[in-house]
């Protein structure tokens, strides 16, 4: 009996040992489901530009994102919104983010960070290229916001007198310039204030057509084609990128330079470009989202300005108009189109 209950005693142990391996690999898979089944956490993205026009800024937020150890699809998920350079797509599109309960909101632009602070109340906001959130009222200070509203400033209105100059400086006989601005923009009539305040002072005619939506685009260049100008700069604005190729078209048939901000349009054919490294900004704004998703508060986090610029110079478009940039203007330049 004795060596009977012995041998039932090893074959038992066996079969548990047995048994309890066979569990492991089940229960380490319970436990991997469990990791993945986490909740991802959600970061909105309302953007008033399009999405052709301006996926490398999305792009660029995902690499500052994962710099700091956060990759779309393993911890973190973003729920996109573009109004398509249509500001009254914003509120309903900021409405459907707000149903979706992000814990922050990347919003482009003064513009959209406006609507998503009033459209998503109880969430951080946090601006990933704009104008200046103390001017809109959506912070206290930029040290200070105070708020729930913080970000990166991409400081146009600061800059922005360098479109007109080297536009001057490359075209020095130049006495009748047109503008084309977008009413709809913060920093249109700032701007155009400035710039006012230089042609007068340069005894120079300056031509300013407003526009609302891409629609009016052609309608004010006929004008200012009109006018006579001999050179064109274009204030910032939420579809010029988008409708950059129209534009160029137009203004190289008029054989009129063109002098703006965002090097996409000297990409497409206008003469020069100058500003704040918008992709650089996008990058930075993902320090932000990252401090707040870690209980940092935005009333906390101090708005930074732009430590990057870029200027371009397309040398093929002065060739086709004939016009030889000056090295004054060249030796400026961190990138050329030949």
């Amino acid at each position: 009996m004795t060596g009977k209950n012995n041998n039932f005693d090893r074959t038992e142990v066996r079969r548990r040992i047995v048994v309890a391996g066979a569990a492991i690999p089940a229960l380490a898979w319970m436990g991997a489901a469990h990791a993945q089944a986490k909740p991802l956490v959600l970061v909105g993205w309302l953007n008033n530009t399009s999405r052709k026009a301006n996926a490398h800024y999305l792009r660029a937020f995902k690499e500052g994102m994962a710099t700091l150890g956060w990759n779309e699809g393993v911890n973190y998920a973003i729920e996109e919104r573009w109004a398509e350079s249509v500001s009254e797509r914003l509120q309903p599109l900021a409405l459907e983010l707000a149903a979706k309960n992000p814990a922050v909101v990347v919003a482009a632009t003064v513009v959209a960070t406006t609507v998503a602070s009033k459209l998503i109340p109880h969430t951080p906001i946090v601006q990933g290229d704009g104008g200046s959130l103390v001017t809109a009222g959506l912070a206290a200070s930029l040290a200070r916001p105070g708020g729930l509203v913080t970000g990166v400033t991409n400081m146009v209105v600061e800059f922005g007198g360098k479109f007109l100059e080297i536009l001057l400086e490359t075209i020095p006989s130049a006495r009748r310039v047109g503008f084309l601005a977008d009413v709809g923009t913060q920093t249109a009539e700032p701007l155009a204030k400035l710039y006012r305040s230089v042609l007068d002072q340069r005894r120079i005619q300056g031509f300013f057509a407003k526009i609302d939506k891409p629609d009016d685009i052609e309608p004010a260049l006929a004008q200012l084609a009109k006018d006579r100008i001999q050179g064109l700069v274009l204030l910032p604005a939420r579809f010029f990128v988008a409708e950059r190729e129209r534009i160029v078209k137009i203004a190289m048939a008029n054989r009129w330079p063109v002098s703006c901000g965002p090097h996409e349009i000297a990409e497409a054919g206008a003469l020069m470009s100058y500003g704040a490294d918008r992709a650089a900004l996008y990058r930075r704004s993902a320090y932000y989202v990252d401090r707040i998703l870690k209980g940092a508060k935005p009333s906390d986090l101090p708005i930074e300005q732009p430590t990057k610029f870029e200027m371009l110079v397309n040398l093929k478009t002065a060739k086709a108009l004939g016009i030889t940039v000056p090295q004054s203007v060249m030796v400026r330049a961190t990138r050329v189109i030949e």
